[in-house]
């Protein structure tokens, strides 16, 4: 028998007033960040169903702009994230979309700034938690509750021995991978959780192998 603790009855330390609403929308906004590397310069945002009728009220605008902006989710500064945002220079729009998803707290975030882009799906389950399930267009399933990363390669072999034997070599435990591709021996992304936030010197060494094209991480 799975036993919660205390911490997935009451839910999260945040800024409220709704743990999947804002906490859950803060998360997903702050792996996006990560995701990028950096705070965005705009950001496009499409919300689905019950995100869509609640946003304004539920906070969910600034709770998103928040995670943007690198917040945590007891960060006092959340409810002034819009206009925290807009003095740093960030653009956003918010689009009510109406198509049909498979969970009615879902969120679309399309960011970006002059060098790169990320465009992501993210649902909030409740309590504060998240998933992550899309990720420039390969799909996976993605907590947002652990460190993580998130690593482009071709689609051939010895790509994946390549990343896990620098991580086995490091000590770094993998508590979930898997692995998604476009179509055989194009473009392929692994997702791998792992135990501890992974140092920027092992992710310097995954980047030399040859098969290896973009890595982004998520810290815990």
């Amino acid at each position: 028998m799975k036993f919660n603790s205390v911490f997935d009855i009451i839910g999260p330390v945040m800024i409220g007033p709704s743990s999947s609403h804002t906490a859950g929308a803060a998360r997903i906004g702050k792996a996006a960040r990560n995701l990028l590397g950096r705070e965005p310069k705009w950001a496009t945002i499409y919300l689905y169903e019950s995100f869509a009728k609640t946003y304004k009220g539920h906070g969910t605008d600034f709770a998103l702009i928040g995670g943007l902006l690198g917040f945590e989710t007891d960060d006092s500064r959340m409810s002034k994230s819009l206009e925290l945002a807009k003095a740093n220079g960030m653009t956003y729009e918010f689009v009510e979309d109406t198509a049909a998803t498979s969970h009615p707290n879902t969120v679309r975030l399309v960011i970006g700034d002059d060098q790169d882009q990320v465009e992501l799906v993210g649902i909030s389950i409740g309590g504060g938690k998240v998933e992550i399930t899309e990720l420039n267009g390969f799909e996976l399933r993605l907590s947002g509750n652990h460190p993580a990363l998130l690593i482009t390669h071709n689609d051939r072999f010895g790509a994946i021995a390549s990343v896990t034997s620098v991580l086995a070599k490091h000590e770094v435990n993998i508590g979930h991978m898997e692995v998604n591709r476009k179509d055989v021996g194009q473009e392929a992304l692994m997702v791998i959780e792992v135990d501890q936030n992974v140092d920027d010197s092992i992710l310097k060494e995954l980047e030399a192998s040859e098969y290896i094209g973009h890595i982004s991480k998520i810290v815990s």
